[in-house]
């Protein structure tokens, strides 16, 4: 792995991506290529990137949301109880706490729910960047 003093460079991050994605088990693997899918859906300008040694998607130039994989879950990020009730976003018995929302492996992804979180992760990212998708 590269030094972490330096920033990694594009090439080097789509590497990192690769070997992160590969490392996980099967299923796990599975999940978040799904996930991966439906957040593509959801902003389809956004870009494959790797930060803080997890996948994310950046749109104009900025990271917008990362995913990860865990043991048992697959998690969303920044995604807050604040985020949620100002797009009226119900999480459906979802964990939503410390900034993630977590989706059981076990269980199928709840697509509109992640759709929905999507664009309103990329909503309030092109507010604050003046920019809108």
């Amino acid at each position: 792995m590269p030094s972490s003093s330096k920033p990694l460079t594009e090439k080097q991050k789509a590497a990192e991506l690769r070997r992160y994605m590969a490392a996980l088990p099967p299923a796990s693997r599975r999940v978040m290529k799904s996930l991966r899918s439906l957040i593509r859906a959801a902003a389809p300008r956004a870009v494959d990137t790797y930060s803080y040694r997890i996948p994310a998607m950046r749109l104009d130039g900025r990271i917008f949301i990362w995913y990860a994989a865990w043991k048992e879950h697959c998690s969303l990020y920044p995604i807050s109880a604040a985020l949620m009730r100002a797009h009226g976003l119900d999480p459906g018995g979802y964990e939503v706490k410390k900034g993630t929302i977590r989706f059981p492996l076990g269980k199928p992804l709840p697509a509109t729910l992640i759709r929905r979180i999507v664009k309103a992760r990329a909503d309030e990212h092109g507010k604050a960047e003046g920019t809108y998708l």
